[in-house]
């Protein structure tokens, strides 16, 4: 056996010892981010790369992307692409036909991409694309998950659940809010010849308070037929008439108004019904606020991390800030931990109380309440 003197034993220890440490430094170094976080920045590396994001959405997002998400991200340029769901879908689907993949993400409401993308087969899974702890955790989102659109719950995000009751706006001098406990109320023959109704029979928002009224257990084709049958519902097609003689007095009570909260904002005696407020409760859906990914898109990576910014707390919080700054407050994120201080007392989900998600297959509902509409009006004789 060879024999070495202390001190040379003690030198070679140091030496081994020295390098052994440096080693496991770079180890722990290497290990010290977490394996999202190396995902993160070999993402954007790669969206960098790619150097834009193209993403079709309607117009109240263009700003929160254009100057916020832009100037976080100063290598990915924001190619837009801006309009109404039915445009744009319409938009991605003859570019599909024509073989022309131009789209990553589309941002809107919840019908276009159910009702087209979804059934045309031309998305694929959001959950793969998300990354950053702070979206990935179900605890932060309404009701301890994230919630999805379409039936198998992967392909259509929906980050906004605004409620609403019925969509229905009533004059604050002829209506003590307190008295309407339950949407049976209306029919009340105090109210008779009272109601006055954007057309019942065309596409539009009201679409989505008849889909509530017939879903809701407790009211159903029976209140559907009953209001169009025994109280001598006005239909007007005009929003603005509409406006005009609900804050005139001439009715108490308006279905389907648009634009009630500028009108409030100018002095008009109009409210609406808070959520909760009536015993049957509210709907909740995504009026402005889904996110699909298509196939075959042109920045996969780049996608990814406008996907990952949008649900943030950053993401979120800008475009809650921003929308609800055009809209008077009338979208509630499904993020629980930012702040909802801009979000009208009208569009918050209240604790407790009872709300009925819509589902977008149930838009397939609307021939079946359009004929019992329709045949109630018949029997008033306020047929077409």
């Amino acid at each position: 056996m060879l024999t070495m003197s202390p001190r040379i034993f003690l030198a070679i220890c140091a030496v081994l010892g020295g390098v052994g440490l440096s080693s496991m430094e770079f180890v722990i170094a290497a290990e010290a981010k977490p394996a999202w976080q190396l995902d993160w920045e070999k993402t954007i590396k790669a969206a960098e790369e790619e150097g834009a994001v193209t993403i079709y959405m309607t117009q109240g997002f263009e700003p929160v992307f254009r100057d916020i998400f832009q100037k976080k991200f100063p290598r990915i340029k924001v190619v837009s692409a801006t309009g109404r769901g039915p445009e744009l879908s319409q938009r991605v689907m003859s570019e599909r036909r024509a073989n022309k993949f131009a789209a990553d993400v589309y941002i809107s409401g919840n019908i276009s991409p159910y009702t087209v993308f979804y059934r045309a087969k031309i998305l694929e899974p959001i959950k793969p694309l998300l990354v950053l702890p702070e979206v990935t955790d179900t605890t932060v989102w309404y009701e301890g998950r994230q919630h999805y659109d379409d039936p198998e719950g992967r392909y259509i995000f929906v980050f906004e659940g605004t409620p609403r009751s019925g969509e229905i706006t009533f004059n604050t001098k002829l209506v003590n809010p307190s008295e309407i406990k339950s949407y049976w109320d209306l029919l009340n023959p105090k109210w008779k010849g009272k109601i006055v109704s954007v057309d019942p029979l065309v596409p539009g928002p009201i679409s989505a308070a008849h889909i509530f009224f017939y879903r809701q257990p407790d009211l159903g084709a029976e209140f559907l037929r009953r209001l169009h049958a025994d109280t001598d519902i006005a239909i007007v097609r005009s929003n603005e008439q509409m406006l005009d003689w609900l804050s005139s007095g001439k009715f108490a009570f308006g279905i389907g108004a648009r634009d009630v909260d500028t009108a409030m904002m100018q002095g008009l005696p109009l409210s609406q019904f808070l959520p909760g407020s009536l015993k049957e409760g509210s709907s909740v859906t995504a009026y402005n606020g889904t996110l699909s990914f298509f196939n075959r898109a042109p920045h996969p990576n780049a996608a990814k991390v406008a996907v990952n910014w949008l649900l943030s707390r950053e993401g979120q919080s800008a475009w809650l800030d921003t929308t609800n700054q055009r809209s008077g407050g009338l979208y509630d994120s499904l993020r629980e931990d930012i702040s909802k201080e801009k979000v009208n007392e009208r569009a918050r989900r209240v604790k407790g109380a009872k709300f009925l998600w819509l589902n977008p297959a149930w838009i397939d509902d609307l021939d079946t309440i359009r004929d019992i509409i329709k045949k109630a009006l018949a029997s008033a004789g306020k047929g077409k």
